[in-house]
């Protein structure tokens, strides 16, 4: 099978993929590809790699091996680092450059089960794929909406839920959370504050405001930011949404996981959950604090603006990898 292959080098096959995929995803994504497999690039170099045809399943195992102590990642990021592996395996098989079905001995960490949880969160490159579709197709949702708000200011579940219209200031641009007896927050009075937010965040609030927006009130009569025609959605309608829009199937990115969509457990009402690639909205706020201090936001800023303790946020948090503080120590001693 290995005479029918056309020989390439690891080079030229990444930027082939790369060059297929920039019509299909956001620019950031694609430079997060193109970062993640420069990690195999090097370890091919390093290896003496130079022809993708002599790749191995067992090559695979040890580059996985390889990266993991390399870049000391947790298994949340090890993962997303061997799925686009396995994406541009993929790509590489429809090129004749590797084996056929290699992508299936491409192994990814597995997430699931509780001692995992800490380590899980929705990436920066991912949420950014899920908003542009959103924004493309389902602009001023609900969903749209709903997964703005969790990302940009990393909110909790129940503090989103719990906002009212009266709680959006479109002249300071920002949301006042508050905690109620009806809607209460997680940590009472301590957890209300303000939370500031973009131009763009706002425009898609006061479009789903003007246009999108049930005209209903919840039980007691208060008009919810986020609504249904029933009122107030459900905690867990909340979190349907998120596990259901995180589902790469959902934005338009196939399965990593060479499941069919039309016969997928996970595709069925309620069980969306059930992907191996969905998320929980804790998840998505632990991704969202990882990204604003990944974007060098300061951890105080991080700390009031997400209400969490910054002995809380070191611990249970801030998922960035040793790679990535060390890079960003880096900036801050250049010139010194």
């Amino acid at each position: 099978m290995s005479d029918e292959l056309e020989p390439i080098e690891p080079d030229e096959a990444v930027q082939m993929y790369l060059q297929e995929r920039r019509p299909e995803v956001t620019s950031s994504t694609l430079q997060s590809h193109e970062y993640r497999l420069k990690h195999l690039l090097r370890w091919c170099e390093q290896e003496g790699v130079d022809n993708l045809n002599d790749l191995s399943g067992r090559d695979l195992h040890r580059y996985k091996l390889w990266r993991q102590e390399d870049g000391d990642l947790t298994k949340a990021s090890l993962k997303t680092q061997m799925d686009t592996v396995r994406v541009f395996v993929r790509f590489c098989e429809s090129i004749d450059a590797v084996l056929p079905q290699l992508h299936e001995k491409v192994l990814s960490p597995t997430l699931s089960g509780s001692d995992n949880q800490r380590d899980v969160m929705l990436e920066s490159e991912r949420a950014d794929e899920i908003l542009g579709h959103l924004r493309r197709f389902e602009y001023a949702s609900l969903e749209h909406v709903l997964l703005r708000l969790l990302w940009r200011t990393g909110v909790r579940a129940g503090g989103v839920r719990a906002l009212d219209v009266d709680d959006y200031d479109p002249d300071e641009e920002r949301l006042k959370v508050q905690h109620r007896d009806e809607t209460p927050l997680k940590n009472k009075e301590d957890g209300e504050r303000y939370i500031a937010l973009t131009t763009e965040t706002c425009t898609v609030v006061e479009d789903w405001l003007a246009y999108e927006r049930p005209d209903v009130v919840d039980d007691e009569g208060r008009e919810p930011l986020l609504a249904t025609k029933q009122g107030r959605p459900h905690i867990s309608t909340v979190r349907d949404i998120v596990y259901r829009w995180t589902r790469p199937c959902q934005y338009g990115s196939g399965c990593p996981h060479d499941r069919d969509p039309d016969e997928c457990e996970a595709g069925k009402h309620g069980h969306a959950s059930k992907c191996p690639s969905s998320v929980s909205s804790h998840a998505v706020r632990r991704g969202a604090i990882t990204h604003f201090l990944t974007e060098d936001v300061p951890e105080k800023v991080v700390s009031d603006r997400m209400n969490v303790s910054q002995e809380v946020l070191d611990e249970h948090y801030d998922r960035r990898s040793e790679e990535v503080k060390v890079e960003q120590r880096r900036e801050y001693l250049d010139g010194m």
